[in-house]
C-alpha cells in the first residue's frame, strides 16, 4: 500500500522511502519530480462549487509528460453526494482518458457497486464523510473495484487505525495530511506504518470485514 502526501518534494526526496509518494493539486503543484510516484487530484472537497474543470484539465496537460507514473486522476466529485457526484462527473472520465492519464470516480456517500460505471474508470477513490468512509458500503464498492482490476484508493488517511482498515479492506493506496503538517515529529511514525505494510505485520481489521 502506497501513502501518498502533500509535502513537500523536498521532504519526499529527503526520506525517500518505498511506499511513499506524493498527492498533487492544481493550486499547490506543478509537477512531479521524474520517476515519483504520484496521484492527482481535483480539490473538489476544499473548492466546491469554485472548481473549474478548465483549469484542472490544462493543469493535467502540463503534466502530459508525468502521465506515465501517475496512478489516477480524479473526475469532480460532490462531497458527501453520490447522485450529485456521478450527476457532476458524467463524460468527464473520458476525458481525462484522452489526455492519457487514468481516470478515477470519487465515491461519495451513498454510492454502492452497482451505481458505478465501472467501464468507465481505472480508478475507485474512497472520498466522503468520515462516517461513511469506514462504512460497509463504501467495503463493498472497494472490494467490486478490486475484483474488476480498478486500482483503489483512500482518502484521508491520518491515523493508525485507518491506515489499519485501509491495509485489512486492501486498498492499493491512501493519502493524508500526516507527514505535511509536523513532519519530523510525524515521520517516524508513518515510517514504522510503512514499514508493517510491507513487511506484512499490520494486524487485519475484523471489524470493518
Amino acid at each position: 500500500m502506497i501513502y501518498l502526501s502533500g509535502a513537500s518534494h523536498g521532504l519526499i526526496r529527503l526520506f525517500g522511502a518505498e511506499g511513499l509518494g506524493v498527492l498533487m493539486t492544481p493550486r499547490h503543484w506543478h509537477q512531479p519530480d521524474f520517476g515519483m510516484t504520484w496521484a492527482a487530484d481535483n480539490d473538489c472537497f476544499n473548492q466546491g462549487d469554485k472548481f473549474d474543470w478548465d483549469v484542472f484539465m490544462k493543469w493535467l496537460d502540463g503534466l502530459h509528460l508525468y502521465s506515465h507514473s501517475c496512478l489516477f486522476a480524479p473526475a469532480p466529485d460532490v462531497v458527501g453526494d453520490a447522485v450529485a457526484t456521478l450527476r457532476r462527473g458524467e463524460g468527464k472520465m473520458q476525458q481525462i482518458r484522452s489526455k492519457g492519464f487514468p481516470a478515477a470516480l470519487v465515491a461519495q456517500d451513498g454510492l454502492t457497486p452497482k451505481m458505478v460505471p465501472w467501464d468507465e474508470i481505472d480508478a475507485l477513490f474512497v472520498g466522503g464523510s468520515t462516517a461513511w468512509k469506514v462504512s460497509g458500503d463504501a467495503y463493498r464498492c472497494v472490494q467490486a473495484g478490486k475484483v474488476r482490476g480498478k486500482w483503489t484508493h483512500m482518502g484521508r488517511v491520518n491515523s493508525e487505525q485507518r491506515f489499519r482498515r485501509a491495509y485489512s479492506w486492501g486498498v492499493d493506496s491512501v493519502d493524508g495530511t500526516f507527514l505535511k503538517f509536523g513532519p519530523n515529529k510525524n515521520w517516524p511514525i508513518l515510517k514504522r506504518w510503512l514499514r508493517n505494510n510491507l513487511q506484512g505485520k499490520l494486524v487485519l481489521d475484523l471489524e470493518a470485514l
